[in-house]
């Protein structure tokens, strides 16, 4: 990691039937509503690179080809207050072009103005990567963002 970016602010969710999923440039957040006082016991969570199953209590919530690859054993899952599960998982492609379009391919889809959202938000967090003084929590960003924004690399 090369330079904090806090993933909340301004973080874009995805809404779906049992939570939501965003994203950073380096990770996928994944947050499911489960029934309150769910136990760990009985939670069956499997992460693998291009791969996520999620049951509770038997009952099938995620399963399916992740839109991206991922870091396999850098995945975690942790149950929080009993209700609700956090699933993190470790992107292997970590450029602001890297915009995934759904969770999981052909399923949870960020619609058009979702999508389009989340590519500004990690085009904004490129650009703070790019230059750590300066501060662009407030800064609003338009025009050629697609695709991780445009290139400056060869501008010295």
């Amino acid at each position: 990691m090369s330079v904090h970016f806090e993933e909340r602010s301004g973080i874009v969710p995805c809404q779906t039937p049992w939570g939501v999923w965003y994203q950073t440039m380096e990770e996928i957040f994944i947050e499911v509503n489960v029934p309150p006082g769910t136990s760990a016991k009985e939670i069956k969570c499997v992460l693998q690179s291009k791969q996520i199953q999620l049951s509770v209590k038997g009952r099938e919530i995620l399963k399916g080809k992740l839109f991206g690859t991922t870091v396999a054993d850098e995945g975690t899952w942790t149950l929080e207050d009993r209700k609700l599960i956090r699933i993190v998982l470790m992107k292997t492609n970590r450029e602001a072009g890297n915009c995934w379009q759904s969770l999981l391919e052909g399923e949870y889809c960020a619609n058009a103005w979702v999508q389009d959202q989340m590519q500004r938000k990690l085009t904004l967090e490129r650009f703070q990567r790019e230059n750590p003084g300066f501060d662009f929590s407030g800064a609003e960003i338009s025009g050629n963002f697609a695709g991780g924004g445009p290139d400056f690399s060869n501008l010295k």
